[in-house]
């Protein structure tokens, strides 16, 4: 089971998170958010592949980014059609010797939700299953994991939205053939982007 922690931004803070051993760390390019990170910080992590948030950005503001904080994947919170993902697609291939992967996030509540997925399989690596809520970046709360059951496309895909100490048992015991793991963001802070590295050394020894 993969794990992501995102929301990163202080550069202490991304070393510690780093030492954890996680798989992803993300870093969130949307200025709206209370998590927004504006500069590179002093440390970048070396374990962790870098994931960059954007929503609604566009492909050379993406592109921007990805070349100067050095991005391996990037995740899209927005609105973006297939047609803009199949869009940066190309761009990122085009400049870059390293494949970027791209993530689309979809906002889950019912079983219907699943069939945006639909759109997505033919240019995108992968999906993040977060709660549905009025504004972008997550609600820090969760959904109901069961209607996941009904998700049957090929792309692997990450758990989200309001995982906290509390829920270990809860991811252990759960199965899906596309689950890759989990992303976890506000549950685990002493701050806006602040992780909380006891918290989430004994949550990660808790689940593997």
């Amino acid at each position: 089971m993969k794990i992501k922690v995102c929301g990163m931004r202080e550069a202490d803070n991304i070393r510690a998170v780093d030492a954890l051993g996680v798989d992803y760390m993300g870093f969130i390019f949307y200025p709206r958010s209370s998590r927004y990170i504006s500069e590179i910080p002093a440390f970048m992590p070396e374990r962790a592949e870098r994931v960059g948030v954007f929503v609604d950005a566009s492909p050379a503001d993406i592109i921007d980014r990805i070349s100067s904080y050095g991005l391996h994947i990037v995740q899209l919170h927005g609105h973006e059609s297939p047609q803009r993902c199949q869009e940066l697609r190309m761009s990122a291939d085009g400049l870059f010797c390293e494949r970027i992967r791209i993530w689309k996030a979809i906002s889950i509540d019912s079983i219907a939700d699943l069939q945006e997925c639909g759109k997505y399989v033919q240019c995108v690596d992968g999906f993040v299953f977060d709660t549905k809520c009025s504004s972008y970046g997550g609600s820090g709360s969760k959904y109901d994991w069961n209607v996941l059951s009904a998700y049957t496309f090929p792309l692997p895909f990450l758990l989200s939205g309001g995982i906290g100490p509390d829920d270990a048992d809860k991811i252990r015991s759960f199965h899906h053939p596309a689950f890759m793991g989990i992303d976890l963001n506000s549950r685990f802070e002493s701050a806006p982007a602040v992780k909380d590295i006891e918290k989430l050394n004994t949550f990660i020894k808790r689940i593997q």
